[in-house]
């Protein structure tokens, strides 16, 4: 295909309960590196299932030039799967073999489509990507999820399709895997959509598109001319609506004015009437028409009034909700201890030999940044601190009061609201004090009383993340396991404002080194192959990872 493109004509999707998601919309994605970008919850992930031709649309049309292939955020793989079938190419490999056996059936050649060199190609890539460990049989269940997660990725490389759509594709890779990932994109030739959060692919775009209430917009270029075009957009907007406010102000005492003049007159002209020797039918009239007139003025500045309010509405729609949501500072009830928590030769279990035994004490307020490559220990060190699982020897003492935060949101139940979850951590605020604070942390009420497992990936964070910050007593330790994964960039960045004003103690583990650089972190604990190592400063030394 000569040009490449997906095309939506008229799109709308309405969720199962009746919301609508998205209406009429309109837009094409060229064969080019394109981002996709928009708020928690806006429909990134419905909206390219739609494009992939995965769902239907409830109104309009999803046309495509040719095959899309699309990877979902989360690879699932079942006891049987093997590499090939993560990759998606355990059909047309298993053809390739039974040809290879002296199989002449049609529907092999078919699944094979001539493609010979199948095997050798995908073990070229996964060469290539830094899994030369991975064979076309290896168990699926073996592998790392970072490890699934690009051998899923090599398939779509090697797929053939005219658009790859890949749906978050950077969660839980370390800094290594994510350079990797990047060099499979460039090598990518035809049309891309990358739906992430991850500033550092978004900086590897051509073009970021924002899908918001308002639609589709496209905003040319990467990352960093995209955040500078919307801070321009949002200054004019806010610029605008504090105009339209000023206008609104000025008009209702205009306003205000007039009807006391016309007061005035009125009742001077009452007094007239009173005084003056005329016919009752005349003054009659003269009290109708003054009525008549006050009616109508009335009238003109409840409508003036309306166009006003009118003009305020439309100026606060281009003003976006990111500038409401509020991470509030967490309070601190009590002085924390001089030392946060002691680990004497701990050996953490599952971890690998170079970083399984630690000895460690963290002072008051210190802010750690925990890095190191997936498998080395990060994970466990934090599930150790928090109580989850026991060390296989040495002595754990945490003294402070500590909220811990996994990758998989253990500690949300799936079947409660974020709200109800709150108040049964903190009774004493009050209902509605809490959800106040959800919904300026971005959770309106529906939101706050939904099930958790009905809430997309960011909205769940956000529930967990209130859940750890809000709980009484309030935490002097937070044990953060890669807080950044699914938030919306605004919401990151909120969390980046929040985490930097916080002033216990700070222990956090991400492969996100923008997320990192804003924390304005103090040191460094490091996993490697000559075990952890605590370095002080604002960079680890040798960068992270």
């Amino acid at each position: 295909m000569a040009h490449p493109h997906l095309t939506l004509d008229g799109v709308s999707y309405i969720l199962p309960d009746g919301r609508p998601l998205f209406s009429q919309l309109d837009f094409i994605f060229h064969a080019q590196r394109t981002g996709l970008v928009g708020r928690n919850g806006v429909g990134k992930t419905v909206l390219a299932r739609l494009l992939a031709g995965q769902l239907q649309a409830s109104a309009g049309r999803c046309l495509r030039s040719g095959p899309v292939h699309y990877l979902a955020q989360q690879v699932a793989a079942s006891p049987q799967t093997t590499a090939a079938g993560l990759a998606g190419l355990q059909a047309p490999l298993d053809a390739l073999a039974r040809i290879e056996a002296g199989s002449v059936e049609a529907r092999d050649f078919e699944l094979l489509a001539e493609r010979w060199d199948l095997r050798q190609r995908l073990e070229s890539e996964w060469r290539r990507s830094g899994l030369e460990h991975v064979r076309v049989d290896t168990p699926a269940q073996t592998l790392s999820g970072g490890e699934a997660s690009r051998v899923a990725l090599s398939g779509a490389m090697l797929s053939g399709a005219d658009f790859l759509i890949l749906d978050e594709p950077s969660n839980h890779l370390d800094r290594p895997q994510r350079l990797a990932l990047i060099e499979q994109l460039r090598r990518w030739p035809r049309g891309l959509l990358l739906i992430s959060h991850d500033r550092q692919l978004l900086a590897e775009m051509d073009n970021i598109v924002e899908l918001s209430p308002q639609g589709l917009a496209s905003y040319g270029g990467a990352y960093a001319f995209y955040a500078a075009q919307k801070a321009q957009q949002q200054a004019r907007a806010q610029s605008l609506l504090e105009q339209r406010k000023h206008e609104r102000q000025r008009e209702e005492r205009a306003l205000r004015e007039q009807r006391e003049r016309l007061e005035r007159r009125q009742a001077s002209g009452e007094r007239g009437r009173r005084e003056a020797n005329q016919a009752k039918l005349l003054l009659g009239r003269q009290q109708e028409r003054s009525e008549g007139s006050a009616g109508k003025l009335r009238q003109q500045q409840d409508a003036a009034r309306e166009r006003l309010a009118q003009a305020v509405r439309d100026a606060a729609g281009q003003v976006e909700r990111a500038a409401e949501i509020t991470v509030h500072t967490v309070p601190q009830q009590r002085a924390a201890p001089r030392a946060l928590f002691t680990l004497d030769a701990v050996e953490l279990p599952f971890a690998p030999q170079a970083t399984r035994r630690i000895s460690l004490s963290l002072g008051a307020g210190r802010r750690i940044g925990v890095i190191g490559a997936n498998g080395c220990g990060k994970s466990t060190l934090l599930k150790v601190l928090a109580g989850q699982l026991p060390p296989r020897a040495g002595q754990v003492r945490v003294q402070a009061v500590c909220a811990y935060l996994d990758q998989n949101l253990a500690g949300l139940d799936p079947a409660r609201g974020a709200a109800e979850q709150l108040l049964a951590v903190n009774p004493a605020a009050g209902e509605g004090r809490l959800r106040m604070l959800l919904a300026q942390l971005g959770l309106d009420a529906e939101q706050a009383s939904r099930p958790s497992d009905q809430l997309s990936g960011g909205e769940r964070l956000k529930a967990a993340l209130a859940c750890a910050l809000y709980a009484d007593p309030p935490p002097q330790l937070l044990l953060l396991d890669e807080p950044s994964n699914h938030l919306d960039l605004p919401s990151l960045q909120a969390l980046e404002a929040m985490l930097r004003g916080y002033r216990g103690g700070l222990l956090v583990v991400s492969h996100d080194d923008a997320f990192l650089d804003a924390l304005e972190l103090d040191g460094w604990l490091e996993a490697g192959p000559e075990g952890w190592r605590l370095r002080d400063g604002a960079e680890p030394q040798g960068g992270k990872d």
